[in-house]
């Protein structure tokens, strides 16, 4: 890569879980050739990468769905939990999936993990989507997230609007209901008539009222609360 050399106390410490040895070893060497991105560990199964994300505290996981022992959507909560628990920021958790629609990965992201993106995915997508999540600013594939969660949406019971969502304003209800679809701040900026800035801030806003970590997370909290329409 060009450019100056990154320090390795900034570089994003990434664990990869998954139960095939082949795949593991394409992504140590993937991640090995970036500049700015440190291969933290592996592990073969779920109840294995709880134990090692525990040890190495990544700031990004790369969490395989299927898997013996323990599958990537108990192994996701158990290690947002565990961080909890120790009062640790949680790692972000990017889950590996074959099907674009695919019910465990929405169990999963419902677990916390910040988002999917398919094991075929180009390797530069990958790339993409560890320093997407690693940044907090933005969400992989919000549509993606979106139509995942709409496709499975139906067998969802409808459930009252929750308290803490009545403490937003009608301008961050509005805001809200536009990124719950996918619609990024340059397009929410672009419908609103507002600067991307003062998005940036309304969705810190509404992620703090609502108790959320970021842009995946509130468009499972609309689809749960059917919060998706506009008002």
């Amino acid at each position: 890569m060009s450019g100056a050399a990154v320090q390795t106390g900034d570089r994003i410490r990434v664990l990869l879980v998954d139960d095939q040895p082949l795949f593991r070893a394409g992504v140590r060497m993937l991640l090995g050739s970036q500049d700015d991105l440190e291969f933290a560990g592996e592990a073969g199964n779920g109840q294995e990468g709880v134990r090692v994300a525990a040890e190495t505290r990544p700031d990004v996981v790369l969490m395989d769905i299927r898997m013996p022992v323990m599958d990537g959507i108990a192994a996701t909560s158990a290690i947002i939990a565990d961080a909890e628990r120790a009062g640790r920021t949680p790692p972000r958790i990017v889950v590996l999936t074959t099907f674009d629609l695919d019910e465990a990965a929405a169990r999963a992201i419902r677990g916390g993990a910040s988002g999917f993106v398919l094991k075929d995915a180009e390797p530069e997508f990958l790339l993409a989507a560890i320093r997407t999540v690693h940044a907090g600013s933005a969400v992989i594939a919000a549509g993606a997230t979106r139509e995942l969660f709409e496709y499975f949406s139906a067998a969802q019971p409808a459930r009252q609007t929750p308290p803490e969502f009545e403490s937003l304003t009608s301008r961050e209800r509005e805001i809200f209901v536009l990124a719950a679809r996918g619609l990024s701040n340059a397009e929410i900026a672009g419908s609103e008539f507002l600067s991307e800035a003062t998005v940036k801030t309304h969705i810190s806003r509404i992620l703090a009222k609502l108790g959320l970590r970021d842009r995946v997370q509130m468009v499972v909290y609309a689809f749960e609360h059917g919060l998706t329409a506009a008002e």
